[in-house]
């Protein structure tokens, strides 16, 4: 049987963790690594702190603060998240630490060496005045492609395109707001090309990656790879090692995915065989699965990959189970936009298993999901409450209160019986099965449907009222609905540990320690009795959760008062009408704003709206849109504007709500 070596994306030390980056990375990381170990298989799951970089660097310089004050602060930050979610590393390390430094570099001299890492003389874009080179991420400006105006020097997160920093159109020096000049200058570049085939050739292997991933990694490939320079102009990171290259540091996603190894060594050392790293990441009986977000893919497909081929040495991949992205209600998770929910907040307000059950209902295995946070509360309410936490109270609280003991020795299975002891044995395999695969969600929704399967039963065979006709009957049922019990408290294990630490007590099973095969075994080897049966969840409140920026290291968290609801009758008094645009002309000095003139039936009226970086005028000619028209006048750029044109935000720029059918201007909106 192979061993296996988890490995989650490490997250950059410049910013907490948000919903995004668990459903993502982590928590199906962890869901896969705990299914392993219940199997009985050798695997550890290691992770640790990105702590190099430019976003690290940038941060440093925002809040006035040295780098290593920054990624000590959120090394920290991020380790209690994860904690607190009950995610579980069997190392969790620093990029910053000497071990990974000395490894990093040791890497580099190796393929340096062995001729696929050379110097190149580059132009780059210099701020005259802040006196400095500047890495990608300290440029920004107009993306070339998709005309994103926020676009970084390294890559657009609008259109995905990889960039560098000259490729932007009128580019800003992001320290100073300055325009920067062309300047000569070196890096070292990995020669990625050579490798083309060597990589197309492994790809070609991995016929069972998921369709996603190993479509894109196959597409670049084929569009031809190109060499990548893996250093960056800092103070800040692992120093290159050549006497050459002083003030040069190896580029993050260079030394980052070294990271996985330094971490696994670290592990090694901090239990006394340091020498036990090496059937992990040497021997081939090993697999290696590395667990990452969709904009990670490239970089553990192809990059690492190869360098890894450059090395010579160590194992390669045997997977690469990259999840896409979560939104929040409707919108892309954005940080800039302050539309985020912060892991520290959410803890403050809900159990870790709570979260992780509302999370891994929305891992985004094949596609982009959504998470609301109506349906996070229904969720919990409806299936953890009213099914699952149902059906392990009823089923203790019976036998508990009537038998005080899980009888023994039963005979006489029939009909439905023998239908529920066939759907014990098959669920370790049923869920285990979509696990392997990596579906996380289809596991779930399994475990569900045996839980809901076990009240169907319960209230089928009644035994509330079988206890006084029939009392075989009833300890026939209730052995059953116990052996039910006892199976979902292992294959929930993955997904929710503490409750299933809580059942197996509430059981009165004194070996907490099952395996994944027990679940199938529907009969107990040992007399058992439930004791300090308690309700094991409770229902929530439909209430906000906190969605907001983060906070940055020199601020703390401040009491916010709960958002307040509008009152129906306070929603009556706004009046909203359709209304027709017969005129859209240009402010002067304004970038952004059009001055409209809009048809409400029974009068026109002159309105400001910010519509110029989504729409032209001949495009805003005759559109029918919502017109909010009771609102006080305001005077923006010296005109008055009488109302508020309706648009949803997407990434940020407005886009415009407009009728499914086509009716006349003045039409109330109700």
């Amino acid at each position: 049987m192979p061993r296996y070596l988890i490995t989650s994306a490490l997250p950059y030390a410049n910013g907490p963790l948000h919903i995004g980056h668990i459903a993502g990375a982590y928590l199906p990381a962890d869901i896969y690594t705990r299914y392993l170990k219940l199997k009985g298989v050798e695997a550890i799951h290691i992770c640790g702190t990105d702590e190099h970089g430019v976003a690290i660097t940038i941060k440093a310089d925002k809040e006035g603060k040295t780098p290593k004050e920054i990624v000590d602060y959120y090394h920290q930050n991020i380790k209690e998240s994860f904690d607190g979610l009950k995610i579980f590393f069997d190392n969790f390390s620093r990029t910053s630490k000497p071990l990974h430094h000395k490894l990093s570099q040791e890497f580099f001299i190796r393929i340096y060496e062995k001729g696929y890492i050379y110097k190149r003389e580059i132009e780059q874009l210099y701020c005259l005045n802040c006196q400095r080179f500047l890495p990608d991420r300290y440029v920004e400006g107009t993306c070339p492609y998709c005309g994103n105006e926020k676009a970084r020097g390294d890559q657009c997160e609008q259109c995905g395109r990889w960039l560098e920093p000259k490729d932007l159109i009128n580019p800003k020096c992001t320290i100073c707001g300055g325009v920067p000049v062309v300047k000569t200058s070196y890096h070292y570049y990995f020669k990625l090309k050579e490798f083309e085939k060597p990589l197309k050739d492994w790809l070609s292997t991995k016929t069972y990656w998921k369709e996603n991933v190993l479509n894109q990694a196959l597409s670049w490939v084929r569009d031809g790879l190109q060499d990548r320079a893996i250093t960056r102009d800092l103070s800040w990171g692992v120093p290159v090692p050549l006497e050459e290259a002083k003030g040069k540091v190896l580029y993050v996603w260079f030394d980052a995915p070294i990271g996985y190894i330094s971490s696994t060594i670290e592990w090694a050392e901090k239990n006394g065989k340091p020498e036990e790293w090496k059937k992990y990441w040497l021997d081939t009986e090993t697999k290696i699965i590395h667990f990452i977000g969709k904009d990670n893919i490239i970089f553990h497909t192809l990059i690492w990959p190869a360098m890894l081929m450059a090395h010579g040495d160590y194992n390669l991949p045997d997977n690469v189970p990259a999840n896409e992205f979560l939104n929040l209600m409707g919108a892309k998770l954005s940080t800039s936009r302050n539309w985020a929910i912060w892991i520290p907040d959410l803890l403050k307000e809900y159990p870790a298993d709570y979260i992780r059950y509302g999370l891994a209902h929305v891992i985004p295995e094949t596609k982009d999901s959504d998470f609301s946070i109506e349906e996070f509360h229904t969720r919990i309410n409806s299936e953890l409450v009213n099914n699952f936490g149902n059906f392990v109270n009823r089923t203790l609280s019976f036998i508990k209160n009537y038998m005080g003991r899980v009888p023994k020795d039963i005979e006489g299975f029939k009909d439905m019986d023998l239908e529920i002891i066939k759907d014990i044995e098959e669920l370790p395999g049923k869920v285990g099965s979509y696990l392997q695969n990596f579906e996380f969600r289809k596991a779930l929704k399994e475990i569900m449907a045996f839980s809901q399967k076990g009240n169907q039963y319960f209230d089928y065979k009644r035994p509330w009222s079988t206890r006084k006709t029939d009392y075989k009957e009833t300890e026939r049922t209730l052995y059953l609905c116990a052996s039910m019990v006892k199976a979902l408290s292992i294959v929930i294990e993955p997904y929710l540990p503490d409750s299933a630490v809580r059942i197996r007590k509430m059981l009165g099973i004194s070996d907490l320690s099952l395996s994944w095969e027990d679940a199938g075994n529907w009969k107990f080897s040992k007399e058992v009795a439930p004791e300090n049966v308690e309700i094991l969840y409770k229902k929530i409140e439909n209430k906000p959760i906190s969605v907001g920026p983060e906070l940055s290291t020199n601020q703390e968290k401040k009491e916010e008062k709960p958002m307040e609801y509008i009152k129906f009758e306070e929603f009556k008094k706004l009046e909203l009408k359709i209304g027709e645009i017969i005129s859209v002309e240009d402010i002067p000095g304004a970038d952004k704003l059009y001055k409209l003139q809009v048809n409400l039936g029974d009068k026109i009226v002159e309105l400001v709206a910010g519509l110029k970086t989504t729409y032209t005028k001949e495009e805003l000619i005759h559109k029918k849109v919502p017109v909010l028209v009771n609102l006080e006048p305001k005077k923006v750029r010296g005109i008055t504007s009488n109302g508020m044109i309706l648009a949803c935000d997407l990434d940020g720029k407005p886009v415009l709500l407009t009728p499914e059918k086509d009716v006349p201007p003045g039409s109330p909106i109700k």
